[in-house]
């Protein structure tokens, strides 16, 4: 345990005479290093602190040696050194601290209860310190600690209790099936699935109309309504609900139920409801030969309410779109409106409302389906479009169409149809019909062969009869054509017109006279669009008349030239060479040399001059059209009311001109107006 090395042992030679002529070594485990020898004496020490518990013994081996020679005086031996054992470690828990779980109530075990019945809900958990001591507990011996966590853990020891004897909820009346009328909760110490619970209803007059469920996560008790509410026939109700736990321990069922009640009760309020009718759906039937105004039907709704409102009717005209029905809003009987027609609408299917007198809001929906009844109004016709064909080698008493009929009535018995030629055509000798009491009929061909070049259509008027009553009647005309046929009765042509051609006639020939007569169309069409080129004006429409005699000035200022119209400023100045300006009713294909230039000359001379130069102009232009044209050349003239308008640049906030006026003068100083008005348009015309 000191510093200073420890006597472990001696080793000694029997050949030894104290002379110091032997020497001793020591080798092996910890030589050197732990254990050391004196060479001369023999004596062996330890030089450090040696620990059992981390090695329990060292093997050495010892030689005497003789110092002279270095050579062994005895052979090698071998000797264990032991590590006596003291108590230097204290005792320790490996697995520490630990935690133990411990049903309350349980009875004695390897850690005992100090306590007959601990309770969960009162302290579910205990610290515990376990002491370790070694040397059997006696002085001078060592100890180790360790903490143990025990949790009480729960049983079903604890039976439900509703906190409340009983409970009241109000419902209005007018609450939908299935809805939510309360929540109610017992409470169980318990946790877990011993805190699980079952709810029913155990007594009361609220059977079949309401029932209970129970919530899995909050363990509540859900109360839902199974029926419809009716203030007015019950007001309230009255349940005796039970709760009770789902597992129960029988170990503690002497401590008492474990399952409690309370009572609930319902109290159902009034709601202003709409109108109900007394059945949901009305069916009636009319005939279509019923006359405008007939009463149909009646239909009753009564307010529900203990007040009991008066009520009112009327059709919800969504559903009657063509007005056929009214009805009475008093007391709900409905008559026709409009004649009736099975064949266009065979079922009527109206909603009727019914509107409280004192509160219009409150809106009831009854519903009537008016079937109408058919009458014979109808008269029969053929089921389709017959093309009807007979060949010219048919032979007397074929059968060349079977025909039947169609009615748009639909009679109990069904339809039964008789099939007749005409009085006029009875006694034609080309075709016969045959009724073939199955409301089919057959046209047959009465005489032998049928040339088209002769007769290429023929046309059978049939008589239709029905059978309803009063029977109906109606004649349809069957088109028969005549056509070539092959020797299987097939039609291959039945074109006509190859035998209306002259005899003679070649196809040359009649190629040649098309071409004649299309050109005589052609040239009809020619002079028609000359006619009407000359009655045209010149001018074809008023967007192009302003765009041609108006003066448009796209820079206001003094003495600069058009570029569009006719320039008053250029015709001022005769000597400036103009150039020539295509005319805009024609597209011209010679374009002109510029005029000459005028000298200066009087105002009225100008004018004279500029006109007979135009004139001269379009009498010798081949492009221009054949017929006169009016030109009308615009000029504003000196000592315009307009006076002087100044450039562009004087439109701004700073000036103090008005130019509204513009606006009055008409359209021929539109474009003016646009352009110094001072609406929000004129700075970007």
């Amino acid at each position: 345990m000191g510093s200073d090395p420890l006597y472990v042992g001696k080793l000694h030679s029997d050949v030894d005479k104290g002379d110091g002529s032997i020497k001793y070594i020591l080798s092996g485990e910890g030589a050197s290093s732990i254990f050391i020898i004196d060479e001369n004496t023999g004596d062996i020490h330890a030089t450090k602190r040696l620990d059992r518990e981390e090695q329990a013994y060292y093997t050495l081996r010892a030689q005497a040696l003789d110092r002279l020679t270095n050579k062994p005086v005895e052979p090698e031996s071998e000797f264990v050194i032991k590590i006596q054992d003291i108590n230097d470690n204290e005792p320790k828990f490996l697995d520490g601290p630990y935690t133990a779980g411990v049903p309350e109530m349980s009875p004695v075990g390897v850690i005992k209860t100090a306590l007959p019945n601990m309770d969960r809900e009162a302290k579910d958990q205990y610290l515990l310190v376990i002491q370790a001591k070694d040397m059997v507990g006696q002085n001078g011996g060592l100890s180790g600690t360790t903490s143990v966590t025990v949790t009480l853990t729960d049983v079903n020891d604890n039976p439900p209790r509703f906190p409340r004897r009983s409970y009241q909820y109000n419902v209005p009346e007018s609450l939908p099936v299935a809805s939510v009328v309360a929540r109610i909760k017992a409470a169980d110490a318990d946790i877990g699935a011993n805190a699980e619970m079952e709810y029913k209803i155990v007594d009361g007059d609220g059977f079949g109309i309401f029932k209970i469920s129970v919530d899995k996560d909050s363990q509540e008790g859900i109360i839902t309504i199974q029926k419809d509410l009716d203030f007015e026939a019950k007001t309230s109700y009255t349940l005796r609900i039970e709760a009770a736990n789902r597992d129960a321990d029988p170990r503690f069922l002497s401590l008492g139920p474990f399952s409690d009640t309370t009572t609930v009760k319902i109290i159902v309020e009034d709601v202003d409801e709409p109108p109900v009718f007394s059945s949901p759906l009305y069916p009636m039937e009319v005939s279509e030969a019923t006359q405008v105004g007939n009463i149909i039907g009646t239909v009753a709704a009564h307010d529900p309410d203990s007040s009991n409102s008066p009520v009112r009717y009327s059709i919800d005209r969504n559903t009657d779109l063509e007005r056929y029905f009214n009805i009475d809003a008093n007391s709900g009987v409905i008559t026709t409106a409009k004649s009736l027609d099975r064949e266009t609408n065979a079922v009527h299917n109206i909603t009727v409302l019914a509107m409280e007198s004192q509160n219009p809001s409150q809106i009831g929906r009854g519903y009537v389906a008016i079937t109408i009844l058919d009458i014979n109004d109808n008269a029969p016709e053929f089921a389709m479009d017959y093309e009807t064909t007979v060949c010219e080698n048919a032979q007397p008493g074929q059968v060349i169409q079977k025909i039947s009929a169609v009615d748009k009535d639909e009679p109990s018995n069904g339809h039964q149809f008789y099939f007749s030629l005409t009085t006029d055509a009875t006694n034609n000798h080309n075709f016969s019909l045959k009724d073939n009491k199955d409301n089919t009929a057959s046209i047959l061909t009465r005489r032998n062969g049928f040339r088209r070049q002769e007769q290429s259509v023929y046309y059978l008027p049939v008589f239709i009869v029905d059978s309803g009553s009063p029977s109906l009647s109606s004649t349809n005309t069957l088109t028969i054509r005549v056509c070539d046929c092959d020797a299987d009765g097939v039609a291959q042509t039945c074109n006509a017109e190859a035998y209306v051609l002259p005899a003679g006639l070649s196809t040359g020939a009649l190629i040649a006279i098309l071409a004649c007569v299309l050109t005589l169309l052609v040239l009809i069409l020619l002079i028609v669009t000359m006619r009407r080129r000359k009655k045209e004006p010149l001018i074809f429409d008023e967007e192009r008349d302003i765009r041609e005699n108006i003066v448009r000035y796209d820079d206001e200022g003094g003495g600069e030239e058009d570029t569009e119209a006719f320039d008053m400023a250029a015709l001022r100045n005769l000597n400036v060479l103009r150039d020539t300006k295509t005319r805009r009713d024609v597209t011209p294909e010679i374009q002109f040399l510029s005029r000459p230039t005028f000298k200066s000359i009087p105002d009225n001379v100008i004018f004279r001059e500029f006109i007979w130069e135009r004139l001269k102009e379009a009498d010798i232009d081949p492009c221009a059209p054949p017929y006169d044209s009016l030109q009308t050349y615009a000029f504003e003239g000196n000592g315009s009311v307009a006076e002087s308008l100044s450039s562009l640049d004087s439109i701004s906030s700073n000036s103090d001109q008005n130019y509204d006026y513009l606006s009055d003068w008409g359209p021929r100083f539109k474009r003016l107006a646009d352009m110094y008005g001072t609406g929000p348009e004129s700075l970007y015309s």
